[in-house]
């Protein structure tokens, strides 16, 4: 049974990873790529110094510039682009995939259900609704250079966010009872009525263009994923399921 278990959730969780990666390559790495081109031409030039009559505007102007400048170079270790940055990339996707896959394999296990590739997706789409659409109607995907609101608070609303959704359509898909259905409405409506954290003003660096254009890729390339990750870890569970059970179901042969 744990086999079965860990088997199916690093199988889908990988191979959904390194899909996943092949796929942003097409979509949201050109984008991101776009984005910090802007984000450089920012800074340089924001670190360059301003011709201005007065000694004090012009000190300020360039101890700004450099501040800036060492706050890039000093932001820590980043792959460089090319292969290096693609290989972190899947790295990354692979182990956020089988982390993801170790929870749809546990939802699927305890449900009292049949797992098959057609129920996964289900589950998948389920997964993305959590993860991705509902936290993404208030806070969505953003570029490098995005004005965001602060960190902790944005985080707070995300969690918040993904757990009523989650609570939400349990009481909309289980209860099959009208008062459990209209809670389940009420939840999910709830954090979006109190409102995610919004950055002061909107980001003066990247074309509104380019920032819708790849929060509908980065949404879509998530939808693409959970559905892969829910046929494969629905798959892989359920032919694991019946071949166990074909086991036990085999007569003793000496």
């Amino acid at each position: 049974m744990l086999g079965r278990f860990l088997a199916s959730a690093l199988f889908a969780g990988i191979l959904s990873g390194l899909i996943v990666t092949g796929l942003q390559q097409a979509t949201t790495a050109p984008l991101i790529l776009q984005a910090e081109q802007f984000e450089q031409a920012a800074q340089a030039m924001a670190a360059t110094p301003q011709h201005d009559h007065s000694a004090e505007s012009h000190t300020h102007v360039a101890a700004g510039g450099d501040a800036h400048a060492h706050g890039a170079e000093d932001g820590g270790w980043a792959p460089a682009n090319g292969l290096e940055r693609l290989f972190f990339t899947a790295l990354a996707n692979v182990i956020t995939g089988v982390g993801f896959g170790f929870l749809l394999v546990a939802c699927l296990a305890l449900w009292n259900g049949k797992a098959s590739g057609r129920t996964g997706v289900l589950w998948g789409l389920a997964g993305f609704a959590v993860f991705t659409l509902a936290p993404s109607l208030g806070l969505a995907p953003e570029l490098p250079a995005t004005n965001a609101a602060a960190l902790t608070a944005r985080q707070t609303w995300w969690i918040a966010t993904a757990a009523a959704t989650a609570a939400g359509l349990w009481l909309l898909v289980f209860p099959r009872k009208l008062l459990a259905t209209a809670a389940g409405i009420v939840v999910l409506a709830l954090p979006h009525l109190v409102g995610a954290p919004q950055p002061p003003a909107p980001s003066a660096v990247i074309p509104a263009e380019l920032a819708a254009h790849f929060t509908a890729a980065s949404i879509t390339t998530s939808a693409v994923f959970w559905a892969c990750l829910g046929w494969l870890a629905g798959t892989a569970y359920g032919r694991g399921v019946t071949a166990g059970d074909a086991a036990r179901d085999r007569p003793y042969t000496a």
